[in-house]
């Protein structure tokens, strides 16, 4: 692993050592909270924590990109190629994604090393130039009452729906743009999908079920529309693997959900738009949008990546969209990238710092009112409703 740390032949300066302390500590945090629906992924995290030059392949990344699951997504990238370019490395063993059915144990460190320096130039290059886009559509379960939430303040009924245009802020592919067309199961009622061909989201209710909100829709799409640094075409296979590799490898219905949602969203595409600046293209949006028609601009687990500055640049722009223009800001994010300056509590056994707090912005009258809506599991697995 020589060549790795040479690359970086400053890793002795004071800079240096700090940022590889952070990336230590992000592992060490994986392997020990973050990755435990995995045991691959917190087998592997304990191991690069304890390896300096497999630590200083997050080097590459900008600062706020320097997370574990980056590197995770890069790994399953090469390894989900090398399943389809018939080259597979004794690592594709332990990955179910590729038919992998080992445990982790005492060898999986040594290949683990060996792929990356078998792969260090492509690992290096992902690491340098993507962002870790799951596109969760399972997080739709929380999206879809949010939306019935925000039509019900709006005045929407099931018999006159208001008409909503939707803004999805780090889309990705745009997938959750499709929350209107999926099925739905949470284990109290089902309620189908546009076609049979559409993703089943699972999720279960913590608490009271918000059963008004999850009936006929008070609203309908006008319009649709994502913005990202480096928006995904759904119709593009390469591009889709990077999806498929941002994944947990051993979670087979989060697969088989977003090979369904990728096929909806390529019989319904909708504008993706690769900007640095998606708060000023959600504006000139705006201006083609026709009368009556609310604008409702949508992150989920998007500000995790903004520094102090941008995350308070961010909400201040949008909270003068609100009040000046009339937009909506539905937020999924961690408790404190909220706009809310006294978050609630997150439920019992739950960190504060995993979980998805969803929050509502919007105009009432002359005033902004900010509400938060739900606490949920980042990929919506559950949902306990606040509001």
């Amino acid at each position: 692993m020589a060549d790795i740390l040479a690359a970086h032949d400053d890793l002795e300066s004071p800079v240096m050592e700090d940022a590889l302390g952070r990336i230590a500590h992000h592992f060490t945090r994986f392997a020990e909270v973050d990755g435990q629906d995995d045991p691959l992924y917190c087998a592997l995290a304990a191991t690069i924590a304890e390896d300096r030059a497999l630590m200083a392949l997050l080097l590459e990344a900008p600062a706020t990109q320097r997370k574990p699951v980056l590197f995770f997504a890069a790994l399953h990238d090469r390894v989900l190629a090398g399943s389809t370019e018939g080259g597979s490395h004794p690592l594709a063993a332990y990955y179910a994604s590729v038919g992998g059915t080992r445990a982790p144990d005492a060898e999986l460190p040594g290949a683990l090393r060996d792929f990356v320096r078998r792969e260090e130039s492509t690992l290096r290059a992902l690491i340098r130039e993507r962002t870790t886009q799951t596109n969760e559509t399972g997080r739709c379960a929380v999206l879809r009452p949010a939306l019935q939430a925000l039509a019900t303040r709006l005045g929407g009924t099931e018999q006159a729906p208001v008409e909503l245009a939707l803004f999805d802020f780090g889309c990705s592919a745009g997938l959750n743009l499709g929350v209107d067309r999926y099925a739905y199961d949470d284990g109290v009622a089902f309620t189908p999908g546009l076609d049979d061909a559409a993703p089943l989201i699972s999720t279960v209710w913590r608490g009271e079920r918000p059963s008004a909100l999850l009936g006929a829709p008070r609203w309908q799409a006008a319009q649709r529309m994502g913005v990202d640094l480096q928006p995904i075409d759904p119709a593009d296979e390469g591009a889709a693997r990077w999806l498929r590799a941002c994944l947990w490898p051993g979670d087979g219905a989060r697969r088989e959900r977003l090979d369904r949602a990728l096929g909806d969203a390529r019989r319904h595409p909708v504008p993706l738009r690769r900007t640095e600046d998606g708060l000023g293209e959600l504006e000139r949006w705006m201006d083609t949008l026709p009368a009556g028609v609310t604008p409702v601009i949508v992150n989920v687990w998007v500000l995790f990546y903004f520094d102090p500055p941008a995350l308070r640049a961010y909400t201040e722009r949008i909270r003068q969209l609100v009040r000046e223009r009339g937009l909506a800001w539905i937020s999924g994010e961690l408790a404190k990238r909220s706009p809310l300056a006294s978050p609630p509590s997150a439920p019992p056994g739950e960190p504060a710092d995993t979980g998805t707090l969803w929050t509502l912005q919007w105009r009432q009258g002359d005033e902004v009112r900010t509400e938060a809506l739900a606490w949920s599991h980042a990929h919506g697995r559950w949902i306990e409703w606040l509001a």
